[in-house]
Order: C-alpha cells, then structure tokens, then sequence
C-alpha cells in the first residue's frame, strides 16, 4: 500500500472506479510526465450532488461537492498511473468551477474542500495552482466540476 492510500484510508477514503466519460473524450491524457485529469463533477455514493451556491448551496456543502470531485480525481489518477499512487510526484494544478449565482463571490472558498483534501492525501506534494470561477451553470446541474494536472513518475 503506498503512503498515499494509507493516508486516503486514515481519511476514511475508499477511492471509487474512476467515472468513464460522459461524451466523446477522454478521462485523461498523459504528456511526458504529466497527466490532465478531465473535469469531474460533484458527485458520490448518493448520486450527483446539485446545485447553485448562493441560491441553493452555502460554502460549507460547496466544499463537500468539491471535496468529491478531488475524490474523483485521484481515481482517475490511480487509473492513470495503472493502480500505483505511488507513481505520484505532485499535483500541479487544479482549476474549479462553481455553479453560483451572479452575486455569490465565495468561490474560493468552496474550492478549498478540493485544495485541503489533496494536500491531507497528497501530503506536500498536494499543493498546487489553481483557479476557483463561477459558471452560470454546470453538466447536469452540479454544484462544482474540477479538472486537474499531476506529474507522475
């Protein structure tokens, strides 16, 4: 077991099957040593997890939605660097979008729920760039989509 999925599992983490693509594209491409991670959306055992902050959501359960699609990611991580998170250098970037009203201005805040789970699994090598926008709306009416870029080994 790597050091990662031992912290996912002192998390009380289990990653799932990494989501297969709703569209023509592809989960992920690797260049060199770097993977992009397609956008995953806010979603978990119960199913998608909708809505629009400020109208709908507050802060605390946008960093639950977005806490789920940095779940995502790492599974489509794993998938990625074939079952090994020990392949794992970094992550490098993250970019979220935040279903939100026009006057919502938290975004950040709710991307952080991404941001603070990839550094509490990732340890260091978890923080990142990133950039945290609202969207008018999201696929499927989701709260929060968040694609990423990670160097492996």
């Amino acid at each position: 077991m790597s050091s990662i999925e031992t912290r996912l599992a002192e998390l009380g983490v289990t990653l799932p099957d990494a989501p297969a693509p709703a569209a023509n594209y592809v989960p992920f491409v690797q260049v060199g040593d770097l993977v992009h991670i397609s956008g995953q959306i806010s979603q978990n055992a119960a199913g998608l997890i909708k809505g629009r902050l400020g109208a709908d959501l507050d802060v605390a359960a946008g960093a639950e939605a977005a806490k789920s699609c940095a779940v995502s990611l790492l599974a489509q991580l794993k998938k990625a660097c074939g079952g090994d998170l020990s392949r794992v250098v970094r992550a490098v970037k993250l970019v979220g979008f935040v279903n939100s009203t026009a006057d919502f201005i938290d975004q950040p805040k709710v991307i952080n729920g991404a941001s603070d789970f990839m550094v509490a699994a990732l340890g260091d090598a978890g923080r990142h760039a990133r950039s945290a926008v609202s969207a008018a709306s999201l696929p499927l009416g989701v709260a929060v989509e968040i694609e990423g870029i990670f160097q492996i080994r």
